[in-house]
């Protein structure tokens, strides 16, 4: 009997990583990072053999989705990697700073750790980026939205659009096994039907059994039109009042929304006389990316990109990719907007700019994405009143905007709009969400829909 069994993304929101056992076939569905509170999880053994994972499919380029894919290199994968080309190429990006951020992260506390004689208690980074060279030495297959591919004689693969970052797709699993057919999809991560960039999501083509995210399963997103007109709205009350815009934003996607929504303020004139900066190399590598697929962006954006019109760049954006260049914004004392990673505040650049800014009340942080419990972002929106940035405990006295309409996220009413046309339905498997989220979202599933709901624990199999 073929079997799925959830060693990340159940009962989390982070570290999706499914394993699908079909007769002797090991298929393994992303290989995501582990973030928030449990970060230190991303050491443990994955559960199960690296070296016996015959296919690794990957859904999307976000850390959460491919975070720990060099760890499993390291550990002996050397199967056939499946992904579109969109995310092949946002991976070697992600998957490079990543390992250049363990790297950092290492040489910090060996450091730290040398002066107190406990260098023996500092862990070898997870991995490294000869590992990810590696992962990129492995077999690979790209393939399009709705091209099939029979992995095997019994078992067919096909992608769809999952409508949530560049090349994001959601995964239709076709395979037969004791005279039966079966057809599971896993969603990866799927967008709302507004989205500022991207073509919408593709429909569900009717499996019977979907291991379904959750991530906003308990609530309804305001509309793409009041998110923007919230966030324009965030961002010229403060340059008015003389403070700066801090926007921790993921590299991948929402900076690039960010910037496109900027670019129109551009052209309406609402930008005069103040600076925006995009202060992370990664996102300035990923914003590059993007010119390469028109074809995968909406009407709008990428009539843009094929007329040779960059709808990312305006004549106030300045792209800091030098540290110098970064610490120089410290010099900027008003009007000034800064886009900066991470998105989470977990690391990176952004967390100087927080350091220098979250203080004055004249100042606003704009959140823009899904903030995990654990990570400071979360800390910052659930009201915490201090901070501690690079050792220093730190009044929270800015403004803290939370924008959800601009989420990369299908929320409850789009996820279920999604499910309801599958009148062959027969099982949900809720993953990716926390777990009190996922609960409500089983309501209202339970609700709307004649299907049998389970939410999946972690390492628990579920036999298809």
């Amino acid at each position: 009997m073929a079997k799925v069994t959830c060693y990340g993304g159940a009962g989390m929101v982070t570290g999706s990583c499914h394993l699908v056992e079909i007769l002797s076939i090991k298929i393994l569905v992303d290989c995501g990072m582990i973030q928030g509170q449990t970060w230190e999880e991303n050491y443990d053994s994955f559960g199960f053999d690296a070296g016996s994972i015959d296919y690794l499919i990957l859904t999307h380029a976000h850390a959460d989705h491919i975070g720990r894919v060099p760890k499993l290199v390291k550990e002996g994968f050397k199967g056939e990697i499946f992904a579109t080309k969109a995310t092949f190429d946002m991976a070697y990006i992600m998957l490079l700073d990543s390992a250049m951020l363990l790297q950092e992260e290492y040489e910090t506390q060996i450091r730290k750790a040398l002066r107190r004689g406990e260098e023996a208690l500092v862990k070898e980074p997870l991995y490294t980026k000869e590992h990810v060279e590696a992962l990129f030495t492995c077999k690979r297959r790209a393939l399009c939205f709705e091209e099939p591919f029979a992995l095997t004689p019994f078992i067919r693969m096909s992608f769809y659009n999952a409508g949530h970052i560049l090349g994001s797709a959601f995964v239709s699993l076709l395979f037969e096994e004791e005279n039966l057919t079966h057809h599971v999809v896993f969603s990866g991560d799927i967008g709302g039907k507004e989205r500022l960039l991207l073509s919408p999501l593709s429909p569900l083509p009717n499996p019977t059994t979907l291991f379904l995210e959750s991530t906003y399963g308990d609530r309804e997103h305001r509309s793409l039109k009041e998110s923007i007109e919230e966030f324009k709205n965030a961002i010229l009350e403060t340059l008015e009042e003389g403070g700066n815009v801090i926007i921790p934003s993921f590299a991948l996607e929402r900076t690039q929304e960010i910037l496109w929504v900027l670019h129109q303020m551009h052209k309406e004139g609402l930008l005069r006389h103040s600076h925006v900066f995009l202060d992370s190399p990664l996102a300035i590598e990923a914003t590059k990316i993007y010119q390469k697929y028109p074809a995968d962006l909406n009407q709008e954006v990428g009539l843009h990109v094929s007329l040779g019109d960059d709808p990312f760049d305006f004549p106030q954006l300045k792209l800091t990719q030098r540290k110098k260049d970064s610490i120089a914004i410290n010099d900027v004392t008003k009007k000034a907007i800064i886009i900066a990673g991470s998105g989470m505040c977990t690391g990176g650049r952004v967390l100087h700019h927080l350091k220098q800014r979250i203080w004055n009340p004249k100042n606003a942080i704009i959140f823009v994405g899904f903030q995990v419990k654990g990570t400071l972002g979360r800390d910052i929106v659930d009201g915490e009143n201090f901070v501690r940035l690079y050792g220093e405990d730190i009044k929270v006295r800015a403004k803290v905007h939370t924008i959800n309409g601009l989420s990369a996220h299908a929320d409850r009413k789009d996820m279920l709009a999604w499910i309801k046309p599958c009148g062959g339905l027969q099982n949900v498997y809720l993953i990716h969400g926390e777990p009190e989220k996922m609960e409500l979202f089983k309501t209202y599933i339970k609700a709307h829909q004649e299907t049998k709901v389970h939410i999946v624990m972690p390492k628990e199999t579920i036999y298809i």
